[in-house]
């Protein structure tokens, strides 16, 4: 009998732990679920998700009601194939991670940021989503032998 293959273990860090590292694991989880176990942290978290972050990945079936902005610490002592920072400031904080195997830098612009105009501010939230997608979807491609 085969041994069952283990899920990869993948972290997306941010800053604030409230949209792109938020949206990058729902994703996962909605695309590539059944070869990864995804999680999300933020180096100085919020404390909240932002709600056009939720209301992107519900126009897609993803379902964000239990999703809450958590502090990179309560992930310090999980072993990660894969860490992921999503944004700058979270590769400046943190350069390396405690038992992680591999770590790799995606420099998304925050979608919070701009002008706070109603008929675009959503629009950046769904390009930033789009953005995380592809990003994900080539890496899984990298990762997951065929």
């Amino acid at each position: 009998m085969e041994k069952a293959k283990q899920k990869l273990s993948v972290m997306f860090l941010c800053t604030g732990n409230a949209a792109r590292s938020q949206m990058a694991e729902a994703l996962t989880r909605l695309d590539h679920g059944e070869i990864i176990e995804p999680f999300s942290a933020g180096s100085k978290p919020t404390g909240w998700v932002h709600p056009l972050a939720v209301k992107a990945m519900e126009a897609l079936g993803a379902d964000m009601s239990s999703a809450r902005s958590k502090h990179a610490s309560e992930l310090m002592d999980r072993p990660l194939d894969l860490v992921v920072t999503v944004c700058d400031s979270a590769a400046a904080d943190c350069p390396v991670w405690p038992k992680a195997v591999r770590m790799e830098h995606w420099p998304i612009v925050d979608p919070s940021w701009g002008e706070d105009d109603p008929l675009t501010r959503y629009d950046r939230f769904l390009a930033t989503r789009d953005e995380l997608r592809s990003r994900i979807n080539g890496l899984v491609a990298s990762l997951v032998p065929r």
